[in-house]
C-alpha cells in the first residue's frame, strides 16, 4: 500500500475511534435494547412530548451505530481491493478503491464534527432568518438565493423545513425570511451559518451588464427544548395583528392572521404568518423564547458571543462568506479560508464543507481572529 493511501486509511481510522468514544460504542447496544423497550411501552404516548423526544433519542443512537458500522466495514473491503489489487497486480482495481478511500476520509472526517456537536442546543431544531442589506432589488434576489441554498441543504441532509414567514421584494426576491428547520443537529450544523453573505455578479435587472456587490444577513438560533424553562413577562411583550405582506402563493399566506410579537426589554421582534391567529401567537412565542435562549447562550460563550457582535449591519467589514460568480468563480469563507470553485454546487445546497471547517476550528479552541491570523 503506498505511503499515501496508508495516511487516508490512519485518518479514517482515526475518525472512526472518534466516533466509538463519542457514541460509547461499548454500551451502545444495550442502551439500544433499553429504547426498545421503552418504545414498546403501552403508556408512552399518554406523553405525546417526551414520546417524541424518546423516539428522537433512539433514532439519533441508531443513526450513529448504523453510520459508524456502514463505514468501518467500506474501510475493511477497501483495504482487501487495494491488497487483492497489488497482488494480482491489477492498478485499475488498486485506483478505484484508493479513490473510493479518499470519499469515505472525507465522509468520516464530517461525521467527525458532527459527532463533536455536544454543545447545550446542538442537537435542537433551529429557526433560520435571512434579511436582505441594503441595495433594492439585488439584495433582495441574493436572499431569495440564499433561501433556496439553505432549504437545498436541509432538504439534502433529511431535515423538515417550514418556512415561518416571508416578506417579498418590491419588484423581485425577498426582503425576509423566517424558516424553522427540524432534525438532529439541525442548530449544530447551521449555528456557524450567522453572519453576512456577500454577493458579486453581473446583474441580471441592470440593463447595461455591470458588476454589482450584494449583501444578505443571516442569523440562526436554536428552537427551546422543553427541558429549557424560558420564563418571559407578559408586560414585556406587545403584540400586534396585521396583514401578511407579499403576493401570496404557496409560500406566503395574506390572511389578518399574521402575528408579530416584541419584547420591549430587548427590542426583540418575531412574526409568523400561518392561516390560524392562534397558532401564530404560539409559533412566534416560541420563536421568542427560542431568541431569549440564544441571548443567554451568547453571553456564557464568547465565542458566539463574538460572532453575533461581528454580525452587524448587513454591509462591507462583516462578511463571513463571499460569493463571487463575475469576473471569476469562487466562494470562499472569510474565517477559516476554506474555498471552492463550485459555485452552482455551493448554491444548490453543497455547504457541509464550509460548515464542518468552522465547526473545527471552534472545537479546537482558537478564536476566529486567531485562526485567522495563522493563514
Amino acid at each position: 500500500m503506498r505511503a499515501e493511501t496508508q495516511n487516508t486509511v490512519d485518518a479514517i481510522e482515526k475518525s472512526l475511534d472518534l466516533l466509538r468514544q463519542r457514541m460509547d460504542w461499548e454500551t451502545a447496544s444495550y442502551r439500544l435494547e433499553e429504547f426498545n423497550a421503552r418504545v414498546e411501552d403501552p403508556t408512552l404516548w399518554d406523553d405525546p412530548d417526551n414520546a417524541q423526544k424518546l423516539m428522537r433519542e433512539r433514532q439519533a443512537l441508531v443513526d450513529a451505530m448504523d453510520r459508524y458500522k456502514a463505514m468501518a466495514q467500506e474501510l475493511s473491503d477497501n483495504i482487501e481491493l487495494i491488497e487483492l489489487g497489488e497482488m494480482e497486480d491489477d492498478a485499475e482495481v488498486v485506483a478505484d478503491a484508493e479513490k473510493a478511500l479518499a470519499r469515505l476520509k472525507d465522509r468520516a472526517a464530517a461525521a467527525e464534527i458532527e459527532a463533536l456537536l455536544n454543545g447545550e442546543a446542538d442537537a435542537n431544531d433551529t429557526f433560520l432568518e435571512i434579511n436582505a442589506g441594503a441595495g433594492g432589488t439585488e439584495s433582495c434576489d441574493w436572499a431569495s438565493m440564499l433561501a433556496r441554498m439553505y432549504v437545498r441543504w436541509a432538504e439534502k441532509k433529511g431535515y423538515k423545513v417550514e418556512l415561518q414567514s416571508e416578506s417579498s421584494g418590491d419588484e423581485a426576491g425577498i426582503k425576509s425570511a423566517s424558516y424553522k428547520i427540524s432534525g438532529h443537529n439541525a442548530y449544530g450544523w447551521l449555528k456557524s451559518e450567522s453572519g453576512v453573505h456577500r454577493l458579486v455578479r453581473i446583474s441580471p435587472y441592470d440593463s447595461a451588464a455591470r458588476r454589482h456587490t450584494s449583501f444578505s444577513s443571516v442569523w440562526v438560533y436554536p428552537v427551546v427544548d422543553d427541558n429549557i424553562e424560558i420564563e418571559v413577562n407578559p408586560a414585556d411583550i406587545r403584540v400586534d395583528t396585521y396583514r401578511s405582506s407579499g403576493a401570496g402563493g404557496q409560500h406566503v399566506n395574506t390572511t389578518d392572521s399574521a402575528v408579530r410579537i416584541t419584547h420591549e426589554p430587548t427590542g426583540i421582534v418575531v412574526t409568523s404568518s400561518e392561516k390560524s391567529q392562534h397558532q401564530n401567537r404560539d409559533i412566534a412565542m416560541k420563536a421568542l423564547k427560542s431568541r431569549l435562549y440564544q441571548m443567554e447562550l451568547d453571553r456564557r460563550t464568547a465565542d458566539i458571543n463574538a460572532a453575533h457582535e461581528a454580525k452587524g449591519d448587513a454591509g462591507w467589514g462583516n462578511q463571513i462568506r463571499s460569493y463571487v460568480l463575475q469576473p471569476y468563480q469562487m466562494v470562499k469563507d472569510l474565517r477559516t479560508s476554506v474555498e471552492t470553485s463550485d459555485t452552482q454546487g455551493v448554491l444548490n445546497g453543497d455547504l457541509d464543507r464550509f460548515m464542518a471547517a468552522t465547526l473545527a476550528q471552534d472545537v479546537s479552541g482558537k478564536s476566529r481572529a486567531e485562526a485567522s491570523a495563522e493563514d
